[in-house]
C-alpha cells in the first residue's frame, strides 16, 4: 500500500516526483503530496484525490528544488483529508518525512510526545515517526548526514511495526534518506543523480541500475553517491541489479485501461511462465529454481499452498492439480491466517506462497512463520528481487512482466500454469507415466492459441455484460477445478463494478444459496463439458426453476444442452478439465472489466483497494 518516491540530484525535483508517482498510483489514490528542499526550506503541497490533482495544484503554485520526496496515499490511519497526506512535519517544520507501513504503538508514542508539548496536526501514525526522529535530530551537536541518521537509529528503535521512510531536512540540501523494515523500498543509481521508490517501476524511466534495500537497512543519498548501513549501526553489503523492465512495459500502450491490457497479455504470460520449463524427452516440467532434487521432493508428503486474495484463489486450484495429477495431499491457507493458528505440520510437509508483488505482507509473515518453524518453504512470485523471492528457500518466478492493474489477471493465470508445472513434476516423481506426461505437455503448449480464441470472444462477453451490469447482485458456480474461478469472477466483479458478488461450489446451491435465486438476480456457471456437466446442468435447471437469469461458461461444439436452458452461453474451446480455470477466469475477467466500464466505474483504480498490500 502506499507508493514513495524520491530524488536528489541536479534536476528540478517535482517533475520526477509527480512523473514517479504517477507510475504508483495503483499503490494508493486517496491523496499525494510532494516536499522539496529549496533555499534552506522544505516547501510542500499536499492534495486530496489523484496525482493529477496534486499536478494541477504545483502547476498553480509551482514548486521548486532538486531534491524532494513524494507519497500517494492509501489511508490506514486518519481518514482522506489534506491534514494526513503525507509528507508530515517534524516539531521544527524542518523535517519532512514519507511512510509507507503502519507504526502499531504510534499511540503510546504520540501521547508521551504530547506530553512533552509536541503539537500533531493529523491523525497518522507517520507524524509521531517524522517528531521522533526530530526530536532526536534536534539533540545532536552536529548538522551533518550521519547526526540525523543516528537519529534515525534512535527513532526506529522505538517504533514497533513496519515502514519503508524517506526523509530530507531543511538544514541539510542535497541529502536523502530512507530505510525500510517490511515495506518495500529500491535504491536507483543514475549519473549524478539518485532515487528512491517503493517499486522500480516509478523509475525505470531515469535508471535500470538499482539497489534492493533489505530489512532494517538505512541509505544516505546525494548526487554524488549514496552509502548502506542498518539500523543497528553496522555496515551494509549491497549489489546492483540491472533491472530488465522497459518503460513501456509499464505503459497502457493502446489499450484504456491497464486491467484490459493486462488481460490481452495472458498469451505470452503463460507462454513465458511455461517457457524452458518442459521437457518431452522426460515427460515433466523442469523447475530448478525449487532447489530440490526429485529424490528430496519424492520424501513430501503433504503440501500446504497459502497466499490472499487472488493469490489464495490460484492455490485453491493448485490444492485440485496437485492432489489429481501427485496424489499428495494439498490444502490452501489464508496467508493472514497462517501465522496465527496452531496449523499441524509435520517434518515432511513442503510449504508454498504465492504473491503476485513478492511483498504481501501477509504472506510474507506466513513464509517466515514456516521457515522459523523449519519447514522448507518456496516462493511463487513475479519480482525476482522481491523479499519473498530473497527470503524462500527457492521456487519459480512467474515471468509476467509488471501488472499495473489493481485487480489481478494474468498474475492468476501465471500462478495456475506454474501450479500445473508443479504438479506435472510431482506426479511423474510419484504415479504419472510418461505418456500421461507427455499429453499434459502437448496440452499445455496447445494452451496459448486457445487463450488467444477466447480473447476473441471479447465483443460477444461484452455485449453480455451489459445487459447484466446494473445487477445488484450475482452468483457464481463452479465445481472441482472451477470451484476456485467462481471465487475469483466474483471477487473480479466485486473489485472493479462494486456489485455484491458470492462465488460457492454449484453445489451448494441447495444448502442456502438456492434462497437468494430471484429473476433480478443473475447467476454465473462455469460448466465445460467434464467430469460434472450434467451435475453442473441440474444446478441450472434448478435456478431456471426459480426465475433466475443464468450465463453458463461451457464448452465449444458441446454447448447445445445449455443452450436449450441458459439465458446466455460463452464458449471456450475444447480443453482437458485440469486447464479449464485458465481459460474460463479469463472469460471473468473479460465480463467484469466490461461490466466495470458500462457502469463508469475506475477499473484500475478501483475505490478503497491499493495493488500491493504490504501492511497488516
Amino acid at each position: 500500500m502506499c507508493g514513495i518516491v524520491g530524488y536528489v540530484g541536479s534536476a528540478e525535483a517535482a517533475p520526477i516526483l509527480l512523473e514517479g508517482l504517477r507510475r504508483l498510483e495503483y499503490r494508493g489514490y486517496d491523496s499525494a503530496g510532494v516536499a522539496t528542499l529549496e533555499e534552506g526550506i522544505v516547501s510542500v503541497r499536499k492534495e486530496v484525490g489523484r496525482i493529477d490533482d496534486l499536478r494541477k495544484a504545483i502547476a498553480i503554485n509551482p514548486i521548486g528544488g532538486s531534491t524532494g520526496i513524494s507519497h500517494t496515499r492509501w489511508a490506514t490511519h486518519g481518514k482522506v483529508t489534506r491534514e494526513n497526506a503525507h509528507p508530515h512535519f517534524d516539531r521544527s517544520g524542518k523535517l519532512a518525512l514519507v511512510h509507507n507501513g503502519v507504526i502499531e504503538n504510534y499511540a503510546s508514542l504520540r501521547a508521551q510526545l504530547e506530553e512533552e508539548g509536541h503539537q500533531f496536526h493529523s491523525q497518522t501514525d507517520t507524524e509521531v515517526l517524522a517528531h521522533l526522529v526530530g526530536r532526536a535530530f534536534d539533540r545532536c551537536s552536529e548538522r551533518t548526514p550521519g547526526a540525523l541518521v543516528s537519529a534515525l537509529r534512535e527513532a526506529l528503535g522505538q517504533v514497533a511495526g513496519t515502514y519503508g521512510i524517506a526523509i530530507v531536512h531543511a538544514d541539510l540540501p542535497g541529502v536523502l534518506i530512507g530505510a525500510r523494515r517490511g515495506s518495500p523500498l529500491v535504491l536507483g543509481i543514475g549519473k549524478g543523480e539518485h532515487f528512491l521508490a517503493s517499486d522500480v517501476s516509478a523509475i525505470v524511466g531515469y535508471t535500470r541500475d538499482v539497489v534492493y534495500l533489505n530489512d532494517y537497512e538505512i541509505a544516505v543519498l546525494s548526487d554524488e553517491g549514496f552509502t548502506l548501513s542498518t539500523v543497528q549501526g553496522n555496515g551494509a553489503d549491497y549489489s546492483v541489479t540491472k533491472v530488465d523492465m522497459t518503460e513501456e512495459d509499464v505503459g497502457k500502450g493502446d489499450y484504456p485501461h491497464y486491467m484490459l491490457k493486462e488481460i490481452h497479455e495472458q498469451v505470452r504470460s503463460v507462454t513465458d511462465a511455461m517457457r524452458g520449463r518442459l521437457s518431452h524427452e522426460e515427460a515433466t516440467a523442469k523447475l530448478g529454481g525449487l532447489n530440490m532434487s526429485n529424490a528430496e521432493l519424492r520424501t513430501i508428503e503433504r503440501i500446504v499452498l497459502s497466499g490472499c486474495g487472488t493469490a489464495f484463489h490460484a492455490a485453491m486450484v493448485g490444492e485440485y492439480l496437485i492432489e489429481s495429477l501427485a496424489q499428495i495431499p494439498t490444502e490452501c491457507e489464508y496467508a493472514s491466517e497462517f501465522r496465527y493458528r496452531n496449523l499441524p505440520m509435520t517434518k515432511d510437509t513442503l510449504v508454498f506462497v504465492l504473491s503476485q508483488s513478492g511483498e504481501t505482507a501477509d504472506t510474507l509473515a506466513a513464509l517466515r512463520e514456516s521457515k522459523r518453524k523449519g519447514h522448507r518453504t518456496l516462493g511463487i512470485c513475479n519480482n525476482v528481487a522481491s523479499t519473498i523471492a530473497r527470503e524462500s528457500d527457492g521456487g519459480v518466478y512467474m515471468h509476467a512482466g509488471p501488472e499495473i492493474g489493481v485487480a489481478a489477471t494474468k498474475s492468476f493465470t501465471s500462478q495456475v500454469t506454474i501450479l500445473t508445472l508443479i504438479a506435472l513434476l510431482l506426479g511423474r516423481i510419484r504415479n504419472l507415466s510418461s505418456s500421461a506426461g507427455t499429453r499434459i505437455i502437448t496440452e499445455l503448449e496447445a494452451l496459448p492459441a486457445q487463450i488467444e480464441k477466447v480473447l476473441q470472444l471479447e465483443p460477444e462477453i461484452a455485449k453480455i455484460a451489459k445487459r447484466y451490469a446494473h445487477s445488484k447482485v450475482m452468483l457464481f458456480m463452479g465445481r472441482q477445478f472451477n470451484y476456485p474461478v467462481a471465487m475469483e469472477g466474483a471477487l473480479k466483479l466485486k473489485e472493479i463494478s462494486y456489485i455484491a458478488a458470492m462465488g460457492y461450489p454449484s453445489a451448494e446451491l441447495k444448502h442456502g444459496v438456492i434462497a437468494l435465486v430471484n429473476p433480478e438476480t443473475p447467476s454465473v456457471v462455469i460448466a465445460p463439458h467434464d467430469a460434472v456437466f450434467h451435475k453442473n446442468l441440474s444446478n441450472i435447471e434448478e435456478v431456471k426453476a426459480r426465475g433466475g437469469p443464468v450465463i453458463a461458461i461451457g464448452t465449444e461444439g458441446k454447448g447445445k444442452e445449455l443452450s436449450l436452458v441458459c439465458d446466455d452461453v460463452i464458449l471456450i474451446p475444447d480443453a482437458p478439465e485440469i486447464l479449464t480455470p485458465i481459460l474460463t477466469s479469463i472469460v471473468l475477467q473479460i465480463f467484469a472489466y466490461h461490466i466495470a466500464v458500462e457502469l463508469g466505474c475506475d477499473v484500475d483504480k478501483p475505490r478503497n483497494l491499493a495493488k500491493s498490500v504490504t501492511v497488516e
